[in-house]
């Protein structure tokens, strides 16, 4: 997936999520190089995720959104519920909590990179 990221990439830069990410450091590491965002789901909030948190503690600070993946992966508390995007505090709290961030820096970083990935939406 990286190659064919890396040779598309060099045809014609353009944005890059990688959605729910949960594969690992080696592939962060050369999708970060490409200018990737990254989202943090529910899944970071699992009692068993210790890699996928320490992937995220290494992911571009400027580069992480939260997200629910509706309907699913609900966070800890509410995991086996359907998730939705009322459970988006709790996924916050933890990148927070991982990252070492105030929860209001937590906030205003996750908002300046959805604002900065989806440029086409106006910033309220």
């Amino acid at each position: 997936m990286a190659e064919i990221l890396e040779e598309e990439h060099a045809a014609g830069p353009f944005k890059l999520l990688m959605h729910c990410y949960t594969s690992g450091a080696a592939l962060a590491r050369r999708t970060a190089a490409l200018g990737a965002w990254f989202s943090v789901s529910g899944i970071a909030t699992f009692k068993t995720a210790e890699e996928v948190r320490a992937v995220i503690r290494d992911m571009p600070p400027d580069r992480i959104i939260v997200e629910t993946d509706c309907p699913y992966l609900a966070p800890v508390p509410l995991r086996g519920r359907r998730n939705e995007p009322a459970f988006l505090p709790h996924i916050l709290a933890k990148l927070a909590e991982i990252r070492g961030w105030e929860l209001g820096e937590a906030e205003a970083r996750a908002e300046d990179a959805f604002f900065a990935l989806f440029d086409r939406i106006p910033r309220p």
